[in-house]
């Protein structure tokens, strides 16, 4: 992948947050570094980005969310706020009772939890 002034900048606003943006929230951000670039432009970038194990995709209730945290992780989705977080959790208890009574081999594990954050549950 050759070296992009756009995509040095895409990156860069992608692994400052663990908010998790989506390509609009990305867009904004870039514009400020960036002021001619398209959302097009954003969009192709992220892509590239993803598709060379720089930052990860994950999709959640059809809106896709950018993660620049290449560490095991897992994930918590608020569904009020629609905010996506990171989970720090040991999931090996979880990963070898499933191996064990299952007899199947696992070669990694991708959990999200839905619920309602505690920023949302102060607010109610």
């Amino acid at each position: 992948m050759r070296y992009s002034k756009q995509r040095k900048e895409i990156l860069e606003i992608v692994k400052s947050t663990n908010s998790h943006p989506t390509a609009d929230w990305i867009y904004e951000r870039v514009r400020m570094q960036v002021p001619n670039i398209s959302l097009g432009t954003v969009y192709r970038n992220l892509r590239q980005l993803v598709d060379n194990d720089l930052i990860h995709a994950r999709t959640v209730n059809g809106m896709v969310h950018y993660d620049g945290s290449l560490g095991d992780h897992q994930h918590f989705y608020c569904t009020n706020c629609n905010t996506l977080y990171d989970l720090d959790l040991s999931l090996e208890d979880f990963v070898s009772e499933i191996t064990e009574n299952l007899g199947y081999v696992i070669h990694g594990c991708d959990l999200q939890l839905n619920g309602v954050c505690n920023s949302c549950q102060q607010d109610q």
